[in-house]
């Protein structure tokens, strides 16, 4: 993650007036894989009550990029060791067919918000749930837990 500061569009404009705007990178991604062929985009805010576990596991048809605004959230992929991302820093997931295990509360006496802006396929919902099944079949994919 880059955290320079850069201060862009500094020009000269007679019409206005003050300082002009600075920009601070807070994340990026290689965007590997691409969004799918047609995807739609769409950004949620999402605000987690203290202690929720959040949504249960499930995946994404396309990718999806997130900033937590306030509080920290609990977030793991498949095959990525558990984290907790704290306002202020970014997420990144692949989608397709990586599933996202976890992004619950990490405070268990005050909320949580996160805004992701994620990459749909075509004819596809959002998010769709992982089955127990399936969950127990890939346990070899999750990391090891503490």
């Amino acid at each position: 993650m880059r955290t320079d500061r850069t201060r862009a569009h500094d020009r000269e404009d007679p019409g206005k007036s003050g300082p002009p705007p600075e920009f601070d990178m807070v994340g990026s991604v290689q965007v590997a894989p691409p969004a799918p062929e047609g995807a739609e985009a769409m950004t949620i805010l999402v605000t987690l009550p203290p202690d929720s576990p959040g949504t249960p596991p499930h995946r994404h048809s396309g990718p999806a990029y997130g900033f937590v605004v306030k509080g920290a959230v609990d977030f793991e992929l498949e095959g990525e060791p558990a984290r907790v991302v704290r306002a202020g820093e970014t997420f990144w997931e692949p989608g397709g067919d990586v599933i996202h295990y976890q992004d619950g509360n990490h405070l268990a006496d005050e909320e949580s918000v996160f805004v992701v802006t994620m990459f749909c396929a075509p004819g596809q919902p959002m998010l769709t749930v992982v089955g127990p099944e399936e969950l127990e079949a890939r346990r070899d994919r999750r990391a090891p837990r503490s």
